[in-house]
């Protein structure tokens, strides 16, 4: 049984295209104006796994337990991927991940 000890933080990930950049943008800084999460650069291209442009939302395992709730009901029809952070990128990525609407495939090539 994996302990839940061995998570250090969790992203999130707002995902969005050119029609939806503001309505992202707004949601992050909601997200980190209520709950002090660290709020990434609005990537207007692909980065890293992510199959859309995204924002990457950082909290802690206390502000991820307020967040995730907040952005199921936030999001407005804006896809978020979630992940802990426990050192182990790609399981993090392909085994431990939280979908928000619809759930897209990543490109764990990048993690070896």
């Amino acid at each position: 049984m994996k302990q839940i000890a061995k998570i250090s933080g969790y992203h999130a990930h707002v995902y969005f295209d050119a029609d939806s950049v503001e309505k992202a943008h707004q949601l992050c800084q909601s997200a980190s104006d209520l709950f002090g999460v660290q709020m990434g650069r609005v990537h207007q291209r692909n980065v890293g796994p992510h199959p859309m442009w995204s924002c990457q939302l950082g909290c802690s395992p206390d502000q991820f337990a307020n967040v995730l709730p907040w952005l199921a009901l936030n999001r407005d029809e804006l896809i978020v991927f979630a992940h802990p952070e426990t050192g182990d990128h790609l399981a993090d990525h392909r085994d431990h991940g939280i979908w928000l609407g619809t759930g897209l495939d990543l490109d764990l090539s990048i993690f070896g």
